[in-house]
């Protein structure tokens, strides 16, 4: 009879619940604070507010943000599972189910009243809360960074980050049309201390991080992180002292939220796999800070 492991099964149950809770926060801020502040900050979640905020002469009080939510996400999931692979979409499916259930039955009332700039600080608090929530949990709530990873496939010389700035910038400015200047200024504080929020949960305010990986995987690994991540890998060759072997090392140097996913990459081809993960200062190069010291 096989021996109980309450480990194992608590291991298993923790990234649905840090989902369930992540999901269950950024739900709280797209509703109480940024909806009922006409407060645009990117994602489908800020086009959801829009479009609400547009068809109440069609449907009283406008239609939810779930229903306009999960519109948007179908087209985009079936998408991905056509480019990417079933173990691309994997947890983001139930992270966006969640997500839209939230959204449908939480009840409507405001955190903030009129004061925008608490709707601005703790919209952020709670959002980039939840966000690193779901992020710990190897997945993603679809939206803009599923449109920018699916973009990137195709436009590698682009950064997912840098792609993702772009869409939501977008978004933003249009909400600066419909709801004006001022609104969207203090947008750009929320989307500042979500960000902020979310990189301190996540694991500090480090600009990088450096991953080692030692394993006999290590082909099906860079392959999936070229693929998948869209960063490029180094492998070093390396010898074990005590056995003599040449044992190759897979390099790379990712953003903070990317080095999840590669750990995650690793543990599904290698579970055995040796990683090290350091803290990286400063990156100069594709991707990361341009050196313009030259120009």
């Amino acid at each position: 009879m096989k021996k109980f492991d309450k480990t194992n099964i608590a291991e298993r149950i923790r990234p649905f619940l840090l989902i369930a809770i992540g999901t269950l926060l950024m739900a709280t801020a797209y509703i109480s604070v940024y909806d009922s502040a006409s407060m645009v900050t990117g994602g489908f979640a800020g086009i959801a507010i829009i479009i609400k905020h547009q068809t109440t002469f069609l449907v009283e009080g406008g239609i939810p943000l779930w229903i306009t939510t999960i519109i948007l996400n179908i087209p985009v999931f079936f998408i991905a599972y056509i480019v990417k692979g079933k173990h691309f979409v994997g947890r983001t499916i139930f992270a966006t189910i969640f997500l839209t259930i939230y959204l449908a039955i939480l009840p409507k009332f405001s955190l903030t009243q009129s004061d925008l700039l608490l709707a601005a600080v703790f919209g952020g608090v709670f959002s980039g809360t939840g966000i690193a929530m779901v992020l710990l949990s190897y997945s993603t709530t679809g939206g803009t960074d599923l449109i920018a990873s699916l973009i990137q496939h195709y436009v590698r010389h682009q950064s997912i980050a840098r792609i993702m700035q772009l869409l939501d910038g977008a978004i933003v400015l249009l909400g600066a049309f419909i709801f004006g200047i001022q609104k969207s200024l203090y947008a750009v504080i929320a989307i500042y201390v979500t960000t902020l929020v979310s990189d301190r949960v996540i694991d500090g305010l480090k600009f990088a991080k450096g991953i080692f990986i030692i394993s006999e995987k290590y082909n099906e690994i860079s392959q999936s992180i070229i693929e998948e991540i869209g960063r490029g890998v180094t492998i070093l060759k390396g010898t074990g002292k005590f056995s003599n072997k040449e044992r190759p090392v897979i390099f790379c140097v990712v953003s903070k939220k990317q080095s999840i996913e590669i750990k995650r990459i690793t543990q599904i081809y290698d579970p055995d796999a040796f990683i090290i993960v350091n803290d990286v200062r400063e990156v100069m190069g594709e991707g990361f800070v341009k050196n313009t010291q030259n120009n």
